[in-house]
C-alpha cells in the first residue's frame, strides 16, 4: 500500500472522530436533525477508516494451504463491508432523523451548529486534501473517472468519495439550518438531512459496485494485457499467443495465465527454456505479476 493512501485514510480517521464529537454535542444542545445526521456520518466515516485498515493488514497475511494464493482480496472485502456501512448507518440513519423531524418540526437557530460546521469544513477539507494527492498519484494522465475505473486498489477513491461526500453534507447541513431559520421553515433541516442521507447512499452504491468488480475477479487493464501479449508474441519460440487471463488478488498481486503456441521444432528442454524467459521478461516489465502459469501447446497440436 502506497504511504500517501495509507495517510490519507489516518487523516480522515483523526479528522472524522473530532468532528464527530463536536456535531454530536450540537445536535444535542441544539436539538438539530440535521446535525445530528451530519454526526452520524462523522461516526460511520471514522469506522470506516479502521475498516480500511484493517483490510490493509489482512490483505499482507502470507499465503497458507487454506489460500494458496494469499489474503490479498481483503482488502476488496473490507471495502464492500464499508459501502454497505455507509449505505445502511450512514445514509439510513440519516433518512430516519429527516423523516422523524419533519414529523415534529422545530427551527434551530444556535451559534453551536454554525461553529461545529466552519470546525468540521476546516478539518474535512484537510482530510480531503491528502485524499486528493493520494488519488492524484494513481491519475498518471487520466481523467478521474477513468482512474477510478481502473484503480485496484479501493482505498484511495473510498476515501475521496467519503470525504467528498462529507463536505457536500456539511453544505446541505448548513443550508437547511441557515435557510430554516431565514425563512422560518422548520421543516427544511428535517429536508437537509433527508437529502444527506440520499447523497452517502448514492456515494456508497457507487464504492459497492466498484469493490463487487474488484472482489468477484477484475483483470488488468487492456493495456497491460496487450503489452503481455506483445511481449509473449515477439519471442522467437512462440508461434501464436492463444488465450490471456489475467486477475486481480490485491492491487499489487496479478495471477496471469497464458495459452501459448511454440514452434514445432522446438523440443522439451526449448519449451522449458522459454517458459522461463518469458516469465521474467514479463515480471521485469510488470511486477505486479506475481503468478504466472503458462499452457504449451506445440503446432501439431489441435
Amino acid at each position: 500500500m502506497r504511504t500517501e493512501s495509507r495517510t490519507a485514510i489516518f487523516a480522515a480517521i483523526a479528522g472524522n472522530l473530532a468532528i464527530a464529537a463536536t456535531k454530536l454535542v450540537a445536535a444535542f444542545f441544539t436539538g438539530s436533525s440535521a446535525m445530528l445526521s451530519e454526526g452520524i456520518h462523522s461516526l460511520v466515516d471514522t469506522g470506516n477508516g479502521g475498516l480500511l485498515l484493517l483490510g490493509v493488514r489482512q490483505s499482507q497475511k502470507p499465503p497458507d494451504a487454506d489460500h494458496p494464493f494469499g489474503h490479498g482480496k481483503e482488502l476488496y472485502f473490507w471495502s464492500l463491508v464499508v459501502a454497505i456501512l455507509i449505505f445502511a448507518l450512514g445514509g439510513g440513519m440519516s433518512v430516519y432523523e429527516g423523516i422523524t423531524h419533519l414529523s415534529h418540526p422545530q427551527v434551530h437557530h444556535s451559534i453551536w451548529n454554525y461553529l461545529v460546521l466552519s470546525f468540521a469544513i476546516i478539518f474535512e477539507g484537510v482530510s480531503f486534501f491528502f485524499a486528493i494527492q493520494a488519488f492524484r498519484k494513481e491519475m498518471s494522465g487520466q481523467g478521474a473517472f477513468q482512474t477510478i475505473r481502473s484503480s485496484k486498489d479501493p482505498t484511495t477513491f473510498t476515501v475521496l468519495f467519503e470525504d467528498t461526500a462529507a463536505l457536500l453534507g456539511l453544505l446541505v447541513a448548513f443550508l437547511g439550518i441557515y435557510l430554516g431559520h431565514l425563512l422560518n421553515n422548520p421543516y427544511l433541516d428535517g429536508v437537509a438531512s433527508i437529502i444527506i442521507g440520499v447523497i452517502l447512499a448514492v456515494v456508497a452504491g457507487f464504492l459497492a459496485y466498484e469493490s463487487k468488480g474488484l472482489l468477484i475477479g477484475e483483470g488488468v487493464d487492456p493495456a497491460v494485457l496487450a503489452s503481455i501479449r506483445s511481449i509473449a508474441g515477439a519471442d522467437p519460440a512462440v508461434e501464436e499467443v492463444r488465450k490471456t487471463l489475467t486477475m486481480h488478488f490485491s492491487p499489487n498481486d496479478v495471477l496471469l495465465t497464458l495459452d501459448i503456441r511454440f514452434q514445432k521444432h522446438l523440443k522439451a528442454e526449448g519449451i522449458a527454456a522459454a517458459v522461463t524467459r518469458l516469465e521474467k521478461k514479463i515480471r521485469d516489465r510488470h511486477p505486479e505479476i506475481k503468478h504466472i502459469f503458462i499452457e504449451a501447446k506445440s503446432l501439431y497440436e489441435v
